[in-house]
């Protein structure tokens, strides 16, 4: 199987019930760069499609800046996700 050791730079939005946002969280993924992101927007889909949420907390690394960011959501307060993946690098 070939694998995708591409790295992608991730800028993830939260909208939650009544307005509020949270966010924008930068998350790197791919080859050793371990983060949820991708997760993250599956398993949100899954729960729009009727799926039970099995999973509440998720971490979005952000390998250029260093950052480590810890996600704990209810899917059922999230109204949107938005996902922006710059795909040409930095």
């Amino acid at each position: 199987m070939n694998e995708d050791k591409t790295l992608t730079n991730h800028e993830v939005t939260i909208c939650l019930a009544g307005g509020a946002m949270l966010g924008p969280f930068n998350a790197t993924w791919g080859g050793d760069a371990v983060s949820d992101v991708r997760e993250l927007s599956k398993d949100y889909d899954a729960f729009l499609q009727g799926e039970p949420q099995t999973r509440y907390k998720y971490h979005l690394h952000d390998a250029g800046n260093r950052f480590s960011h810890t996600l704990i959501l209810n899917f059922s307060n999230v109204t949107a996700i938005y996902d922006q993946v710059n795909l040409t690098g930095r």
